[in-house]
């Protein structure tokens, strides 16, 4: 049911500037869609709060902004709208595009006006992306600089292996002798974050809570618990256990269509890759030390199933596991201890 009165904005965001068009509500009625441009800076963030009180916007639940997720580009607007208590939905960018249908044409201020349209059309679904937390940012560049440094780490020993079939010894100790000291260096940098990631955790109570949950679910270690932490933005939005599964891309999906299209069930290729990964690595654990899953493995292996089949269907299992001990905030407890 639509507001007698909201004020409903969009906004395009950019590295240096950011375009915001806003329409109003009045009785039911919109009003003309506005739009104005601001530096992404805290002085365009001033001239944007004069421009809205100008424009007599509620600083409450009256309105609704909706912004794409740049990654990093549209922190200081989350943080100045959580502080003006402005409602903030930050989007899946991919998902808001498609929402869109066939669109034509494309600049900043067609998009900021299409997300205005897109809060308007959405105003019951959406919900509110949670105040800014200074604390989880932080730890969300943490856990992204441990990607970067150990993707660097893996793509120079992938290079001097490749080395090695085709150089001479000599030449191949030199290569090595060179890359010794980055390789060590980057080994030291990926240690120091991970002691700042568990100090950074144990600054905040709820993100510490939440991890300790995540740690107890079998297969679950420190990185994948902070990384699922990173990406519900601690479980803020409430996300539910399909929600995150079909996020990391372990979820199957039909694909049959009448008669004529009877494909086997598969997994989406939109996932968190990187997220999908750590799970793999999960059940790989999972089914190595935990008698549930090794023997759930070894069913579905005897019933003649495709081992990255059954690896899938426990990442999955793990997820759901992850998602409900956060929600009901208790440990795991292991199948076979609640019958002993």
């Amino acid at each position: 049911m639509k507001k007698q009165m909201g004020f409903f904005l969009g906004i395009d965001v950019s590295k240096e500037w950011f375009d915001i068009s806003l329409m109003a509500v009045i009785n039911f009625q919109k009003q003309p869609m506005i739009t104005e441009r601001f530096n992404n800076t805290n002085e365009g963030l001033a001239l944007l709060k004069n421009w809205l009180k100008t424009q007599k916007v509620s600083f409450d639940n009256d309105s609704l902004l909706v912004i794409e997720n740049t990654g990093i580009y549209h922190r200081l607007l989350w943080k100045f709208f959580s502080e003006n208590n402005i409602p903030v939905h930050i989007g899946n960018a991919a998902h808001i595009k498609k929402s869109f249908g066939i669109a034509r044409g494309k600049n900043d201020k067609i998009d900021s006006q299409r997300l205005c349209s897109y809060a308007y059309k959405n105003d019951d679904e959406l919900k509110a992306t949670a105040a800014l937390n200074p604390v989880f940012l932080h730890l969300k560049d943490l856990i992204t600089s441990r990607t970067r440094l150990n993707a660097q780490l893996g793509a120079n020993r992938t290079y001097l292996k490749e080395l090695k079939s085709i150089n001479d010894k000599a030449t191949q100790k030199m290569m090595e002798k060179a890359y010794k000291m980055a390789i060590v260096g980057l080994q030291n940098s990926i240690k120091e974050i991970e002691k700042q990631i568990a100090v950074t955790i144990k600054t905040d109570k709820s993100i510490n809570n939440n991890y300790k949950l995540l740690i107890s679910v079998p297969g679950i270690g420190p990185v994948t618990a902070t990384y699922i932490l990173c990406c519900t933005n601690n479980f803020a939005g409430k996300v539910s256990g399909k929600q995150l599964a079909c996020y990391a891309g372990v979820v199957p999906f039909q694909e049959t269509s009448g008669k004529s299209l009877k494909g086997r069930n598969k997994v989406h290729k939109m996932a968190n890759k990187e997220l999908k990964s750590l799970l793999h690595m999960c059940a790989l654990t999972s089914i190595k030390y935990y008698p549930e899953f090794r023997n759930y493995y070894n069913r579905k292996e005897a019933e003649g199933k495709h081992p990255n089949s059954i690896l899938n269907a426990i990442c999955n299992k793990i997820v759901l596991r992850a998602v409900a001990v956060v929600n009901n905030q208790k440990d795991y407890v292991e199948n076979y201890k609640k019958t002993a």
